[in-house]
């Protein structure tokens, strides 16, 4: 189980993660999802100590995350970092022997995963020869290559075809049902929904809301969704306004031109249809079961998004001097991708 518990950072005034605490059980793919500049990659960073906090504490099954229990994570970070002119299958093997293993067992798991993610034809190729979404295969192996008890993946996805993302899908799920806890970052919202068994929204520094996507649902209250030929600001302004004792309405995003609302203490939806009935045509009146994008929107738009620029919004040359590496080391020829290329 990886636990961060009241995690602190920031970069000179602007405070970037302010007392996060979130838990990976064994077993469990977790989505860490937030707007660009949310600290997704400060806290992937600090659970691998590669960025240090201010304060707070990460552990690895109750052990404070050292040296020798890092050695046990599989990390894949967002600025992809490879030797550009190095093999696939040289560069596998070197960070499989980096990780402890002898030159046999290193060959052999190198040899594995470059067979399970289907780069036998490129095994001998120079990484910079690759594709955007081969190189990102060869990032997952080598997150992989030294069978990790722990992932931490930051935007794995990212620049993916869709016959990647299965078979990327398909090995994070393995990994978790072998008792692998597995955490990843990405923007596919609709991926996520569909991958993860739970979710945290990060937002002002910190988990905003957390839960499955069906969790996250029901704790997001009744929904309704309403298309009507009526003006739909006309309609709504007739149903109760906030705070009114036999409950009321919250007008939420409108989603492909239908008016979403969320039903507040005992208003009953039969309430809002004759509100709309009132004015027009009813075209469609049904409960709504939110997406997780849905719920992502509403998470931010009712409070926890705020302006000003984070860790992700920096350039290298933003950034303090112990956060411009993705790990200790970075050699000076290695491939980096960035950003608008993948």
């Amino acid at each position: 189980m990886l636990t961060l518990t009241a995690v602190e950072k920031s970069y000179g005034r602007h405070r970037v993660l302010t007392g996060l605490t979130l838990t990976v059980r064994a077993g469990e793919l977790y989505g860490f999802v937030g707007r660009n500049g949310a600290g997704k990659t400060t806290a992937m960073r600090i659970a691998l100590g590669v960025t240090r906090a201010d304060a707070g504490t990460v552990t690895y099954g109750g052990v404070p995350m050292d040296d020798a229990v890092r050695a046990r994570v599989g990390y894949m970070p967002e600025e992809r970092g490879l030797y550009p002119k190095m093999t696939v299958q040289g560069q596998l093997t070197f960070f499989a022997e980096l990780h402890g293993l002898d030159r046999r067992s290193a060959v052999a798991a190198s040899d594995y995963w470059i067979t399970r993610l289907g780069l036998e034809d490129k095994a001998g190729e120079a990484l910079e020869t690759l594709s955007l979404g081969n190189q990102q295969r060869v990032q997952l192996a080598a997150a992989l290559v030294h069978d990790p008890d722990v992932l931490v993946l930051d935007e794995p996805f990212s620049g993916l075809d869709p016959v990647a993302v299965d078979v990327m899908s398909t090995v994070l799920r393995e990994e978790a049902d072998r008792g692998v806890p597995v955490v990843f970052s990405s923007h596919q919202l609709d991926l996520v929904e569909r991958l993860c068994d739970r979710i945290g929204i990060l937002a002002d520094g910190q988990i905003v809301a957390e839960g499955s996507v069906d969790e996250l649902a029901a704790s997001s209250g009744s929904q309704l969704l309403v298309r009507t030929t009526a003006t739909p600001d006309v309609w709504v302004a007739d149903l109760p306004s906030a705070g009114a004792a036999a409950g009321w309405a919250e007008r939420l995003p409108d989603r492909d031109g239908a008016v979403r609302l969320r039903l507040h203490g005992d208003l009953d939806p039969q309430d809002v249809l004759r509100a709309a009935l009132a004015h027009g045509e009813v075209l469609d009146f049904q409960h709504w079961r939110p997406s997780l994008t849905d719920l992502y929107r509403d998470v931010v738009r009712s409070g926890g998004d705020h302006p000003g620029r984070s860790d992700d919004d920096r350039s290298d040359d933003d950034r303090p001097d112990d956060d411009r590496s993705d790990h200790p080391g970075r050699p000076d020829d290695r491939l980096v991708l960035s950003e608008e290329e993948h």
